[in-house]
């Protein structure tokens, strides 16, 4: 009785030693890579001013804001009072200076499509949808008077731009 038990153990070892050790199954699901992105067009927090002039300041030269220049230009925006207004007259002047960081407009029109993607991921962090990049390569291409000032002051004082 005691070497059956021996035998059942091993023959019972041997079963479990066969069926649990099988090749693993490569399985695949047809499943395609594709790149996502977030949507960052659901924005619902308001930009204070001072966030606002910052941001927009990096995104036309390149470089942050000084300290100095920060509180002066929230100073002018304070003094104003209507805040659309305010921002306006502040990218007015940013348009004036010479040390802007922007595409000139001949380097916009070789390439509107990859102007305008750029223009998205630059002001609004986010890819264009197929809708936007093709109303705004049609609307570009349609009225040559449009320069890149043009572009960026529409985003610039855009809703979506007053958010994250």
């Amino acid at each position: 009785m005691h070497s059956s038990g021996k035998i059942t153990t091993v023959l019972f070892s041997a079963i479990l030693l066969l069926t649990g050790c099988t090749k693993e199954k490569n399985v695949t699901y047809g499943v395609n890579d594709k790149v996502v992105y977030e949507d960052k067009s659901l924005k619902t927090k308001r930009k204070s001013d001072a966030e606002y002039i910052s941001i927009l300041y990096t995104n036309l030269y390149q470089v942050p804001i000084s300290p100095t220049q920060l509180y002066k230009t929230q100073n002018v925006i304070y003094s104003i009072g209507d805040r659309n207004v305010a921002n306006e007259m502040v990218l007015s002047n940013y348009f004036n200076t010479s040390t802007l960081k922007i595409p000139k407009d001949s380097e916009m029109r070789a390439d509107v499509a990859a102007f305008v993607e750029k223009c998205y991921k630059r002001f609004f962090l986010r890819y264009p949808s197929e809708g936007e990049k093709t109303f705004f390569i049609n609307y570009i291409n349609s009225n040559p008077n449009v320069s890149v000032e043009m572009v960026y002051t529409a985003f610039s004082v855009s809703d979506e731009y007053q958010y994250y």
